[in-house]
């Protein structure tokens, strides 16, 4: 759980931080205790808290997160689940 966490805190890290792993994150969602499916069109639907959310799979660069636009709507959803973390700052 401690990788988890540091992802958690690197997904809510300012400056935004650009070399998170996709598979990270993707583990990040499962032990927090949601589930996870991929779908057709490489897209991966993540139930978590009661929510759901669908996500566009990252492609290129090794799989990592690359645009701000997917880190925000990663931590929008974290928020809306209850997972940002108390101190945001690195």
């Amino acid at each position: 759980m401690a990788h988890d966490n540091k992802t958690l805190d690197q997904l809510f890290a300012h400056p935004t931080t650009h070399n998170l792993h996709w598979r990270d994150v993707v583990k990040m969602f499962e032990a927090l205790g949601g589930t996870t499916e991929e779908t057709k069109h490489d897209h991966l639907k993540v139930k978590l808290a009661g929510r759901e959310m669908t996500f566009n799979i990252p492609h290129g660069g090794g799989h990592t997160l690359q645009s701000d636009h997917e880190i925000s709507a990663i931590r929008r959803f974290l928020k809306e689940c209850g997972f940002a973390p108390a101190v945001t700052s690195h």
